[in-house]
């Protein structure tokens, strides 16, 4: 399997529309990252949660919604909102449509089996059982009430798990979304979703959610069953939410690996909650400031990145933000990612890239006034490099850009030894690129 082999980068349409996301949004979103983000490696398009609630509104859930199933109990678009999904298309069209835009497609679902469909007794597709005899239907979600838990004691749950991937495989999906997956953690379910996916014989990135307090107890796995997995619950364009990822991803920043990344959940930049579930329509509450440190910490971190905004009305602005090469490389070209410092206002990281000799520091300023710092080199990870280069009495001899503005960065000996000078106002960042 080569799924996932750098963190997954994409849109969502949950921050903008909730769950009433149509096709015509998904495409132009879809068309908008083809022609300005693919080349920078944004390339999977998802639709979200209750894309088979007819009558899904903002702000919201409809307790008992009448959803949209076939005869076997398995989720089909809403065709009020998605008509290339008339006469039993399921998402096959819109996903060729996306594939044609040289993307990948991606939905939500979330864990475990319809009530409707354990209320009609709708039967298990290739088996002689029917929903309500493999429904648990004492696992229920604290926050939306259309599905039960499986009862995985019994074999026709994993056969709706392989039917139901089945029918995303032939409507050509390549990412998931599983959601109510990890708080509490439902290891029957994660392992019995994966191999469902196994089963369908359709690669397909597994994003778990939403991530409350797990624990790295569950690391192993989470590593041998998905791709993905949020480490917090939804995050939005709060400062006190980004703030409150630097301490997750410090924990599991050093667990990164290919094909198995911890998450820090979607950008709320640009333009957003034009239908969404908390506030009205607006553009991002976090300053271009904070939403630079918000990129730094993900990528620095090695998180997916997936785009929570409308792409066409977003302003101008938010497009530099997600088209740094530099920052781009932290993420999909670095190792030894780690948290070196934390004290006071003053965050520091570091990460070694893996095609050159080249190191990066990001330097975070967590306060609300500015902050100006020396930074000796040594303390940066930066003491050692090639055995073959000559070093100063000070050490190797570094230079540096700033990723954000592009500058050379200000390095000077202090007694004796290299130091950077830094000055970030307050909530900011900045991400150094160190060459010999």
């Amino acid at each position: 399997m080569t799924l996932a082999m750098t963190p997954p980068m994409g849109w969502n349409s949950w921050d903008c529309y909730g769950t009433t996301v149509t096709e015509e949004e998904v495409l132009a979103n879809a068309s908008f990252m083809a022609e300005h983000l693919l080349p920078y490696g944004w390339d999977t398009v998802v639709v979200d949660i209750q894309w088979y609630e007819p009558a899904a509104r903002a702000g919201g859930y409809n307790d008992g919604a009448a959803l949209e199933l076939d005869a076997f109990g398995r989720q089909l678009p809403a065709v009020n909102r998605f008509p290339s999904a008339a006469g039993g298309a399921g998402f096959k069209n819109l996903a060729d449509r996306v594939h044609a835009l040289g993307l990948k497609f991606g939905l939500h679902i979330m864990r475990g089996i319809p009530r409707q469909a354990v209320r009609d007794r709708l039967p298990v597709e290739g088996t002689g059982f029917t929903a309500d005899q493999i429904a648990d239907q004492s696992s229920v979600c604290d926050w939306n009430t259309d599905n039960f838990g499986l009862d995985h004691q019994h074999p026709g749950a994993q056969a709706y798990y392989d039917s139901q991937l089945r029918l995303f495989a032939e409507w050509g999906v390549d990412f998931v979304k599983a959601d109510d997956m990890l708080g509490p953690y439902f290891e029957d379910e994660i392992a019995a979703y994966q191999q469902a996916i196994s089963n369908s014989g359709r690669e397909m990135v597994l994003s778990l959610s939403p991530g409350r307090a797990l624990s790295l107890a569950h690391l192993e796995h989470l590593r041998d069953n998905a791709q993905m997995w949020r480490v917090s619950d939804d995050l939005w364009d709060a400062w006190e939410d980004v703030e409150a990822q630097f301490a997750r991803m410090a924990r599991w920043a050093p667990h990164q690996q290919a094909a198995a990344w911890a998450d820090a959940d979607m950008l709320p930049v640009g333009r957003i909650a034009l239908r969404a579930e908390r506030g009205g329509e607006r553009l991002s509450r976090l300053t271009m400031d904070e939403q630079r440190t918000m990129l730094t910490l993900w990528c620095v971190s090695r998180s997916p990145l997936m785009l929570g905004c409308d792409l066409p009305s977003s302003p101008p602005e938010t497009l530099p933000l997600l088209t740094n090469r530099d920052v781009l490389d932290v993420l999909n070209a670095s190792r030894k990612n780690r948290e070196l410092l934390r004290e006071g206002d003053l965050v520091l990281w570091a990460a070694e890239s893996t095609t050159s000799e080249d190191r990066f520091v990001a330097v975070f300023n967590t306060g609300a006034a500015d902050l100006v710092r020396t930074l000796p080199l040594g303390d940066l990870g930066l003491g050692s490099s090639a055995a073959h280069r000559s070093e100063p009495a000070g050490g190797p001899s570094w230079r540096a850009r700033e990723a954000w503005s592009g500058n050379d960065a200000m390095i000077g000996l202090r007694n004796g030894l290299q130091a950077l000078d830094v000055k970030l106002p307050g909530h900011s960042a900045q991400l150094f690129r160190f060459s010999l």
